[in-house]
């Protein structure tokens, strides 16, 4: 049957994309070697690495709901257009970036994973149609994976 005689026809889209930044997990204002015995936080011996992540946005409105493929495009999404959003929300505040020095957002807030997955679901949810953005996924290395969700 063809989507003009009446199929509801439902995607979920994803998108990668990689970036490069540093970070240093402690929080300002507290002497490092303290909070390290602390347990909060080991001591670095490299301040600055974790040189890089990967971020996964996917574009539905709920686990087991889709978004509906427009009839007349035959897409959810254009991928250009969110090729630009994530660009926007992610790629130009963070890549090649230093985050607890250059970006506002980690003056107060500790540069962990869980927040900069935080910080790019709120990012996107400003640039994309409103409620399509299902969850993001950082992918600090190969076995350490974040999944934020909005809530």
């Amino acid at each position: 049957m063809s989507a003009a005689g009446g199929l509801r026809r439902r995607a979920r889209l994803s998108r990668l994309v990689s970036f490069s930044a540093s970070h240093r997990l402690h929080r300002w204002g507290v002497i490092t070697c303290v909070t390290a015995s602390a347990g909060l936080f080991p001591l670095s011996p490299r301040p600055g690495a974790w040189p890089h992540a990967w971020v996964r946005a996917d574009l539905g409105w709920a686990e087991e709901e889709m978004v509906k493929i427009d009839p007349v495009t035959g897409m959810v999404m254009n991928l250009t257009d969110l090729k630009e959003y994530m660009e926007e929300a992610i790629m130009k505040p963070l890549d090649h970036k230093n985050l607890d020095l250059d970006v506002p957002y980690f003056a107060d807030v500790v540069s962990t994973t869980e927040n900069v997955a935080v910080y790019i679901w709120e990012n996107l949810q400003q640039l994309l149609p409103r409620g399509i953005l299902y969850k993001v996924k950082v992918y600090e290395t190969d076995n350490n994976v974040v999944v934020y969700k909005g809530e």
